[in-house]
């Protein structure tokens, strides 16, 4: 039941859910431009809606690594080597970055899940760093 009580129309109401749309089902800005963003980036929102996630950025790479390569993948994609899995993350538009790391892994290696391609592809940036 309306009361009329509202501050805004129900066109502007309507329009305002239209903008957020996008926001809302995928999780990230779907603007280019910041400043035409319905809500701007505060300075502590979590680095994933900077851009796309890489092995050994920020102290919870592990946790970030995996969270993006679910995001990706589908539970059919394992178990596969890397080379599997590389064309995987390329079929579905995956950032260059995370392709990479891939080439970096054990050709004869293979991986039941995302968790155990997550914690390779942190170990192999860990050993290479040091």
């Amino acid at each position: 039941m309306q009361r009329g009580s509202d501050r805004l129309s129900v066109h502007r109401d309507d329009e305002m859910k239209h903008e957020l749309q996008g926001l809302l089902r995928s999780g990230h800005p779907t603007r280019t431009e910041e400043w035409n963003d319905p809500e701007p980036f505060a300075d502590d929102d979590p680095e994933v809606a900077y851009g796309p996630v890489t092995p050994g950025r920020g102290p919870t790479s592990l946790e970030s690594v995996r969270l993006e390569l679910a995001r990706i993948l589908s539970r059919g994609s394992f178990p596969a080597g890397p080379r599997e899995l590389m064309r995987a993350l390329d079929r579905r538009h995956a950032p260059d970055t995370l392709i990479q790391a891939l080439e970096r892994l054990p050709q004869r290696d293979r991986y039941e899940s995302v968790q155990e391609l997550a914690v390779a592809l942190t170990r192999s940036r860990e050993t290479e760093s040091a």
